[in-house]
C-alpha cells in the first residue's frame, strides 16, 4: 500500500464545492477520506498552495495523420535555427521537441510540466484509427482518448439521402463508435468536406450538397439523435460550417437550431463567432453567440483562443483550408483526400498582433470567455495548435484572470482593434473556481468521466499542486508537484516518472445486422477490409503500450 497526505493546501474543486484549506488523502492511486488512510502515510507539506485535480484537454489535436503532416510540413519547428535542438538534460525525457507540432514524448512531458493529465484528440478517421490510437499510446504519463469523425463520409450521405431508416443510420453510428473505440462522434464542416470532393467551394446549414442532395442541418440533427439514443455521454462535436468566414455568426445560430434542443458542443467556437459589421465587413459576433448559447442550456462551448506567433492549422475541414491556403506562412500547405471518409487540410500560421483580422480574433475568444453566464458549458482551449500551442495555457490563465494584465496586452494590437473593442469594457475577472470548471470539472463532466477532474472520495488520484502566486501565468506554467494516480510525474517543472497513460472509450449497444451493409459497402468502397476494422480490447491495449483500458458508461437512452 502506497499512502500519501497533501496537508494544508486551498482544495479548489468546484464539482465537489470545496474552495477551503484542506488535506488531500491518497491511498495507492486513489483519493480516499481520513479515517480510510494509514496512520503512517507520508506527507506533503501544500500550505500556501492551491490543490486542484489533474487538467483535462478535451480537444487538442495530439495523434493522427494530420499532426504528422504537420511535423512534415514544419521541420523547422523540430531545430534551432540550422542546428538540431539539443538532448534534454532530464535522462528519464527521450529526445522529442516542437512547439507547434510537437513530438508525441514532448507533447506528454509539456503537458504534464503544466499540470495536465488527460487530452482528447478531436478528429480521428475511421480508417486510420489504429494509427491515431498507436500515436496517443507513445505519449507519456497522459491519459487519452479520441472522437471518431462522422457526417462526411459516404455511406452515411446516401443513407440519408436514400431516407433509410433512422435507426440503421444510428446503428452505423454505435458500430462506428465501438469499431473505432471512440470517446464520441465529431462532425467537420457537415457535409462540407463531401461536398468539396464535387467541387462545391461553400456550404450553407441549409445548402444542400451537390451529389448526395442532403443539407447540414440533416446531419448535425442525425448524428446528435443518433449519440443521444446510443447513450454516449458526451454530445455530438461540432465544427460548424463556413469555419473563419465574416458572417458566419448565423451558420452557428442555424447549427444551434439544427439540433432541436438535442446536446451539443461546438467546438473551437471563436472561429464561429465572426460579424460583417465595419468597414473592413469583419466584425465580432461574441455577444450574440454568447446570447444563444446562455438561452440553449443543451449547447455546450470551447473556444480555440487564438494566441499570437507561429503555428500550423490542421483540420478536416479541406474546404475551408484550401481557401485559406494562400494565407499559409511560412508559403506552403498540404491538402488530403480521405477515401470515402473525410479530408485534411495543414497549413501553416503566424497570427500578428498588428493584423487586424487577428488581433480581433484574438479579442472575440476572450469576449467569450468573459461573458459566457455558466463556466460548466466553456471549455478553455486554443484548438491546438490551430488558434496557438497548448503550451500557451498558463498565458491565456493569466489574460482571463488579470483584467490590468490583459489590458496592458490588449493596448499593443492593430489600433483600430485596440480603440473599438469591446473587451475594454469587461471588468469581470474569472476566479481560481472558475479556471478550475473550465479546464478540469467541466470537461470531465462533458465527457461522462466520473472518477476525473474532481478530489473527491474515489476519484481517481490526478492531483496538481501550485504555488499560489500573484502572477498567474507563472503560477500555472509550472506546478509543485503533478501526480497522476498517486504517482509523483512532475516536481517543479522536471519530469519525475513516465508511466504509460491509459485510454479511454465507449462501447454503445447497436443492432449487429447493420454490419451486413457495412460489409458490402466497404468492400466496394474501403481499402481496409471489413473484418480487419474492428478494433478489440487486446489489440487496443497493445496499440497504447500497455496503458489501462477506460472504458466510459453509456447512460440509458430515452425511447
Amino acid at each position: 500500500m502506497t499512502a500519501l497526505r497533501l496537508k494544508g493546501g486551498r482544495v479548489v474543486d468546484p464539482m465537489q464545492g470545496v474552495d477551503e484549506i484542506r488535506d488531500v488523502w491518497i491511498v495507492d492511486g486513489r483519493i480516499v477520506d481520513a479515517a480510510s488512510a494509514p496512520a503512517d502515510a507520508s506527507e506533503i507539506d501544500a500550505s500556501g498552495c492551491v490543490v486542484m485535480a489533474g487538467g483535462i484537454d478535451m480537444h487538442t489535436h495530439i495523434g493522427g495523420g494530420k499532426v504528422n503532416l504537420s511535423r512534415l510540413l514544419l521541420p523547422e519547428d523540430h531545430r534551432a535555427g540550422g542546428n538540431p535542438i539539443a538532448l534534454p538534460a532530464n535522462p528519464l525525457e527521450l529526445a522529442s521537441c516542437g512547439n507547434c507540432a510537437p513530438g508525441t514524448l514532448a507533447t506528454g512531458y509539456r503537458y504534464v510540466e503544466m499540470g495536465y493529465t488527460s487530452a482528447f484528440e478531436p478528429a480521428m478517421v475511421a480508417a486510420n484509427a489504429r494509427h491515431a490510437h498507436m500515436e496517443m499510446g507513445d505519449i507519456p504519463i497522459l491519459d487519452h482518448g479520441a472522437y471518431v469523425m462522422l457526417g462526411n463520409d459516404e455511406l452515411m450521405l446516401e443513407m440519408l439521402a436514400r431516407g433509410e431508416p433512422f435507426e440503421r443510420i444510428r446503428d452505423y453510428m454505435g458500430w462506428t463508435i465501438h469499431a473505432t473505440k471512440a470517446m464520441g462522434v465529431k462532425v467537420v464542416n457537415p457535409g462540407g468536406i463531401s461536398a468539396f470532393k464535387f467541387n462545391q467551394r461553400k456550404l450553407d446549414v441549409d445548402q444542400p450538397h451537390a451529389h448526395w442532395q442532403v443539407t447540414p442541418r440533416q446531419v448535425v440533427h442525425a448524428l446528435a439523435r443518433g449519440l443521444r439514443e446510443l447513450g454516449v455521454p458526451h454530445p455530438l462535436h461540432i465544427h460548424g460550417s463556413n469555419l473563419g468566414v465574416a458572417g458566419n455568426i448565423q451558420s452557428t445560430l442555424e447549427t444551434i437550431a439544427a439540433l432541436d434542443g438535442l446536446p451539443g458542443h461546438l467546438t473551437h467556437i471563436q472561429f464561429h463567432a465572426y460579424g460583417t459589421e465595419g468597414p473592413k465587413k469583419f466584425s465580432s459576433a461574441a455577444l450574440q453567440l454568447v446570447e444563444a448559447v446562455n438561452a440553449h442550456p443543451n449547447i455546450s462551448i470551447d473556444i480555440g483562443q487564438v494566441m499570437f506567433g507561429q503555428t500550423v492549422t490542421a483540420s478536416g475541414d479541406t474546404m475551408r483550408q484550401y481557401a485559406q491556403s494562400h494565407l499559409a506562412s511560412p508559403r506552403k500547405w498540404i491538402g488530403a483526400d480521405i477515401e470515402c471518409e473525410a479530408g485534411c487540410g495543414v497549413v501553416p500560421f503566424r497570427y500578428r498582433e498588428q493584423s487586424y483580422v487577428n488581433a480581433l480574433q484574438w479579442t472575440i475568444g476572450l469576449e467569450i470567455f468573459l461573458l459566457m453566464n455558466d463556466p460548466w458549458r466553456v471549455v478553455l482551449t486554443t484548438d491546438h495548435p490551430n488558434g496557438g500551442p497548448f503550451t500557451s495555457y498558463p498565458h491565456l490563465i493569466r489574460l482571463l484572470m488579470d483584467r490590468s494584465f490583459r489590458e496592458e496586452q490588449l493596448a499593443k494590437l492593430h489600433p483600430e482593434v485596440a480603440a473599438q473593442s469591446a473587451l475594454r469594457s469587461i471588468t469581470r475577472e474569472l476566479s481560481l473556481a472558475e479556471i478550475a470548471i473550465m479546464t478540469r470539472a467541466g470537461p470531465a463532466r462533458l465527457l461522462g468521466l466520473k472518477d476525473r477532474g474532481h478530489l473527491g472520495v474515489g476519484a481517481a488520484a490526478d492531483v496538481v499542486i501550485y504555488r499560489d502566486q500573484p502572477d498567474r501565468e507563472a503560477m500555472f506554467t509550472t506546478p509543485e508537484y503533478v501526480f497522476k494516480d498517486g504517482a509523483l510525474v512532475a516536481r517543479a517543472g522536471r519530469i519525475t516518472a513516465t508511466p504509460v497513460g491509459g485510454t479511454h472509450f465507449v462501447e454503445p449497444d447497436y443492432d449487429h445486422g447493420i454490419e451486413k451493409t457495412l460489409r458490402k459497402h466497404l468492400g466496394a468502397h474501403g481499402s481496409v477490409n471489413f473484418d480487419h476494422l474492428a478494433i478489440g480490447h487486446d489489440e487496443l491495449c497493445s496499440c497504447c503500450n500497455g496503458g489501462r483500458l477506460l472504458p466510459s458508461a453509456c447512460f440509458e437512452a430515452a425511447a
